[in-house]
């Protein structure tokens, strides 16, 4: 088949033809495949490709269907997997090459092991950042991920080859992770759209606090079907949720009259976002308003730097991380990451406690100020780009772009990502934060943006 007609299906559409028997998950995956072999040495994004066993399951999963009897609507439906999320018997690098020479993982992280119960085809892994600690496409184990819609541009991160593959047709979906926007900013730089969970929702391994599982997609319905499939409990991690059975891709038209959204345009300390950023949230408001819901401007939350705790809480994780390579192999690790990390080490215990003490604080402040809205629409980031090979937007704070992404990690809210404009050929999009628990909710909003947006064209042929 196509690739371009592929990559316009969503999941139920992919799935429906599955059933009718007009298209097969083996053809489905021998297009993604084949365009994965033309595409991905240019953008970088795909590594351990593993065809044969790939094809093997959707040979299985072809079966099923033809029998009647798929394990669910993700049955065969071609997908990858962050180098930080683990499937037994595949390489993990955490994005480090340090970490090259070490031996296959044991056993599944849970977004993988819900996957493969559900049919799910797992074709490849994606590439990111040294330790998951850069919001960009810069990494010393694989090298620069390039944005398909100018190769150039950053992808954002840490996510970063969930993103410009999902963008150039690689697959319909990815799971990422997410510990200060590393799903939602991919999405925003790259088009996509993104969840990051209610805390719990998506079990992870290791657990954290701090970090979630995300699904991510080209549209939010996929996102949906999706969350369904990974919101199951995990007893390997602490933070999991009591089971829910949400059918959310059937849920998310909504009628968004009387809905109070709250507009953020400024935490309250740098980096503000840019004049092009502010139109596009604006504009999206606009289209909320015009539907009907309220929509107030949400004052400043902060009057100091939230974001800096929780940078220097990330610099003590990177720095441990490094210290647990060989001497001799922490300098190959991705310059700005190493030299970023290091004042890490020299952070006292009493330090750490007072970081935590601080975020703490933010995060009570955060969810207070938040509050009083039903849902609240901000920038993923405050920038529109940077170059591809840039650590950030700042080299000094490599993640000061995250901050209207990072403090929703501390309030374990959810929020999404959802891509609505473009400022000289390159996505910008907008984050919709909710309630705790109100993942269905977060999701409507964004399919009513998604909706108003209108239809994509993926830059499946990557643009110079």
């Amino acid at each position: 088949m196509n690739i371009s007609e592929l990559a316009d299906l969503d999941i139920r559409t992919l799935t429906a033809a599955y059933k009718a028997g007009t298209l097969s998950p083996v053809e489905a995956l021998s297009a993604t495949l084949a365009h994965t072999e033309r595409v991905n040495p240019t953008i970088n994004a795909l590594f351990h490709i593993a065809s044969d066993e790939a094809m093997a399951v959707a040979k299985a999963s072809e079966a099923r269907w033809q029998r009647g009897e798929p394990l669910s609507e993700l049955d065969g439906i071609p997908v990858t997997i962050k180098d930080s999320v683990n499937k037994a018997g595949w390489p993990y690098f955490h994005g480090a090459r340090p970490n090259r020479d070490l031996p296959p993982a044991r056993e599944d992280a849970p977004p993988a092991a819900r996957l493969q119960e559900a049919g799910a085809v797992i074709f490849a892994k994606t590439v990111m950042p040294d330790c998951g600690l850069l919001g960009a496409g810069v990494s010393s184990s694989h090298g620069i991920v390039r944005n398909p819609w100018r190769l150039s541009a950053n992808t954002g991160g840490s996510s970063a080859g969930a993103g410009a593959s999902l963008a150039a047709g690689l697959g319909l979906m990815s799971v990422g992770s997410d510990i200060a926007g590393s799903v939602r900013l991919p999405a925003g730089h790259c088009g996509l759209a993104a969840l990051k969970p209610t805390q719990g929702l998506i079990p992870h391994l290791a657990s954290d606090i701090m970090r979630s599982a995300g699904p991510m997609a080209r549209s939010v319905t996929d996102i949906a079907a999706m969350l369904r499939i990974l919101a199951r409990p995990d007893s390997r991690d602490c933070w999991s949720l009591p089971p829910t059975d949400i059918d959310y891709a059937s849920q998310l038209e909504r009628d968004v009259k009387g809905l109070k959204i709250g507009v953020l345009l400024d935490m309250g300390f740098d980096p503000r976002p840019v004049p092009e950023v502010v139109a596009v949230v604006t504009a999206s408001a606009r289209l909320l308003e015009q539907a009907g819901a309220q929509v107030s401007e949400v004052p400043p939350p902060f009057d100091y730097d939230a974001y800096e705790a929780i940078d220097r809480i990330l610099q003590i994780r990177g720095y441990a991380e490094i210290q647990s390579f060989a001497p001799e192999r922490r300098s190959e690790v991705t310059p700005a990451v190493f030299a970023w990390s290091q004042p890490g080490g020299s952070y006292t215990t009493t330090d750490h406690a007072n970081f935590l003490k601080s975020i703490a604080a933010s995060r009570m402040r955060m969810e207070a100020h938040t509050r009083p809205y039903d849902y609240v629409l901000s920038p993923i980031l405050p920038v529109v780009n940077f170059a591809a090979e840039a650590p950030g937007a700042r080299t000094d704070v490599p993640l000061a772009h995250a901050n209207f992404t990072a403090l929703f990690n501390q309030t374990t809210q959810p929020a999404a990502a959802v891509h609505q404009a473009f400022a000289a050929g390159l996505p910008i999009g907008v984050q919709v934060s909710g309630k705790r628990f109100d993942d269905l909710g977060v999701l409507q909003v964004a399919q009513f943006l998604e909706k108003a947006r209108g239809p994509m064209v993926w830059p499946l042929n990557p643009r110079a």
